[in-house]
């Protein structure tokens, strides 16, 4: 379906029917599948013949999943998993080994950090942490053993652009693979790969799914070595996506490109209300025309995405007194939901990494991330502004 636009590709990519040629995408609830014989078994377990073999990482709704999403993405392949960390770990454990080096963004999500700070290096491979918008630090950390780029744009909480195809370049010139974490953006806003980038990481938890139902992820890329690994590793080690949430996520879909352009207008008006509001220090939304990179964001993107970020004067008291005064706004760590959601990331979903670290991102202590949703926005202003107005 190369031919079709992104909204068509939402709806129809990846759709295969069965026998009784139904509709909608059908759900395949079975742990196994059966064989004609013995001699098509043995063919199927080593892989000599195609076919679906055991749901751990052969399914009909999960590969539905896959296709659709690798069309999105203008993949050549694609592996579900878990959630969106067991992607990262995927990718990790089957490209990586003792004694290699990974060079990743400061500004990632809280569980990445600890992924490759903390798990990984117990496991002898080491991680030069470095600015998302700095190509400086990321050529400067480069050595022999670098094995891996990876980063996040735009980057959770703050919104950072990393210029993709300039550190594709460097990732190319130090013989390493790029990895992007794609979650804010989606391809309905952003694809890495025509960027230059090697893979793309999704936890489609977030918006692919969009109302906060499920949990899943994916690696995507071109066909070849790397995803073939991949895939290896997510047959062996088996962090599967089920059957259900591949088709609950493959609902959520179809709606993706609207959803996405929507809540992108709606935070890009509510980051305008924000700019000019006197109890905020500072907004982080790359749409506005005031970010500095906001030119780059441009490029790379279709629009400006779902996530605001702002910081209130008084620190964290009065961070925290905006949450408390919300009657509407959810309060909880997922975003990507069709329900706006508001946090304070230095305790909640950056909070089990250091201080330094916290610090060398840019999260501090009056910093809130709201992940704009589908309401009016007229209530979203007010359900902030009886926090804002009660801070110090």
């Amino acid at each position: 379906m190369a031919d079709y636009n992104l909204s068509t590709l939402g709806v129809r990519a990846g759709t295969a029917r069965s026998e009784f040629n139904e509709h909608s995408e059908a759900l395949f609830l079975t742990s196994s599948f059966v064989f004609e014989n013995a001699a098509q078994a043995a063919s199927r377990f080593t892989g000599a013949e195609g076919g679906l073999v055991y749901s751990r990482f052969t399914n009909p709704t999960v590969s539905m999943f896959q296709d659709r999403l690798a069309a999105l993405e203008g993949a050549g392949a694609c592996v579900a998993t878990a959630s969106g960390m067991s992607a990262i770990l995927a990718t990790s454990m089957a490209l990586l080994k003792a004694g290699d080096h990974v060079v990743c963004s400061n500004a990632v999500f809280g569980a990445t950090v600890q992924l490759y700070a903390t798990i990984l290096s117990r496991f002898g491979v080491e991680t030069t942490f470095v600015s998302p918008t700095k190509l400086e630090e990321w050529q400067r950390a480069v050595r022999p053993a670098t094995r891996l780029f990876f980063l996040e744009t735009p980057s959770n909480p703050l919104g950072e652009i990393s210029d993709i195809a300039a550190i594709a370049a460097e990732a190319k010139k130090a013989g390493a693979l790029l990895a992007v974490d794609n979650a804010l953006c989606t391809p309905a806003l952003q694809r890495p790969l025509e960027f230059g980038a090697d893979l793309v990481i999704h936890s489609a938890t977030k918006y692919l799914d969009g109302q906060g139902r499920v949990l899943g992820g994916a690696v995507l890329g071109r066909k070849g070595p790397a995803m073939d690994a991949v895939f290896g590793f997510l047959r062996t080690a088996g962090p599967s996506l089920s059957p259900f949430n591949a088709w609950v996520i493959l609902k959520g879909m179809e709606t993706l490109e609207l959803r996405m352009l929507a809540q992108s207008e709606r935070a890009l008006a509510l980051a305008r209300w924000l700019e000019g509001h006197p109890r905020v220090a500072r907004v982080h939304y790359p749409g506005l025309p005031s970010n500095p990179q906001h030119a780059l964001a441009m490029r790379q993107q279709r629009a400006g995405g779902a996530i605001v970020s702002f910081e209130v004067k008084g620190g964290r008291e009065d961070a925290w007194r905006v949450i408390d005064s919300t009657r509407m706004i959810s309060i909880t760590g997922n975003l990507g939901d069709v329900k706006t959601t508001i946090t304070h990331p230095a305790t909640t979903t950056h909070g089990r990494i250091t201080p330094e670290a916290r610090a060398a991102a840019g999260i501090t202590e009056g910093l809130l991330r709201v992940a704009v949703g589908l309401e009016a926005l007229a209530d979203l202003k007010a359900d902030l502004q009886a926090g804002l107005g009660n801070s110090a």
